[in-house]
C-alpha cells in the first residue's frame, strides 16, 4: 500500500488584493470545476489546504463530493515574500525567486526564505503522511511552496519546474511512508484544451 498526495496548485486569481483573501477569477472557478472532475474517481480520503481563499476555493468541491470539510493548515500558506500582505509584481517576484533558489536562506525584510518556508510546510506534509498513511489526500497549494515541498524529496523540482507549472496544476505523488516513489503530472495530461 502507498499514500497518494495530489498537489493541486490553485486556479487563476485576481492580480490585486490581499494575498490571503484573494479569490478566483471566472476562469479560476471554471478550472476548479475541471480539477474536481479530474479527481472525482480517485477515491479521495481527505482534502487539505493552505488557508488562502484561492487555494480553498480550488479544492472545496472535492471535499463536498466526499462529504467532508477542507482541513486548513496555516503552515501550508504560500511563502511570505515580504512584510506587506499584497501581491508582488510579477517582475519583482521573478527576481526574488531567482535569488531564493540560488540561495535558500535569502529573504526580503519581513519575508521568509525558501529554507524557512520548506521547513514549515514539510513538517505538515510529514504529519499528513503519518496520520493518513495508505490514504489518498488532496492538498490545495501554491506554486512556490508546492515546488519547495516536492523539491524536498527530489531536487529536480526547482525554479525551472516552478516556471513550467500552470494555474491550476495537479501532481500525483506516491509515497511509501515518507519516501517519494513516483510523481506524475495529471492536469495537462488528462484534459483536452478547447480553443
Amino acid at each position: 500500500m502507498s499514500t497518494v498526495v495530489y498537489m493541486v496548485r490553485h486556479g487563476e486569481s485576481p492580480k490585486e488584493g490581499n494575498d490571503r483573501t484573494r479569490g478566483l477569477t471566472g476562469k479560476g472557478y471554471l478550472d476548479a470545476q475541471r480539477v474536481t472532475d479530474i479527481l472525482k474517481d480517485e477515491k479521495i480520503d481527505a482534502v487539505v489546504s493552505s488557508p488562502y481563499i484561492r487555494s480553498i476555493l480550488t479544492v472545496e468541491k472535492i471535499a463536498q463530493q466526499i462529504g467532508q470539510e477542507v482541513l486548513v493548515f496555516e503552515d501550508l500558506k504560500e511563502r511570505i515574500f515580504s512584510s506587506e500582505n499584497k501581491r508582488l509584481a510579477d517582475k519583482e517576484l521573478v527576481q526574488i525567486l531567482e535569488k531564493s533558489f540560488f540561495d535558500s536562506n535569502f529573504s526580503l525584510e519581513g519575508g521568509e526564505s525558501n529554507a524557512d518556508c520548506q521547513k514549515r510546510a514539510i513538517k505538515v506534509l510529514k504529519e499528513l503522511l503519518d496520520t493518513l498513511r495508505n490514504k489518498k489526500v488532496v492538498i490545495g497549494t501554491h506554486g512556490a511552496i508546492m515546488t519547495l515541498m516536492m523539491g524536498y524529496f527530489d531536487s529536480t523540482y526547482d525554479l525551472n519546474f516552478l516556471h513550467s507549472t500552470s494555474k491550476p496544476d495537479i501532481y500525483r505523488m506516491e509515497f511509501n511512508e515518507q519516501e517519494l516513489l513516483h510523481v506524475q503530472r495529471i492536469w495537462g495530461v488528462s484534459i483536452s484544451v478547447k480553443q
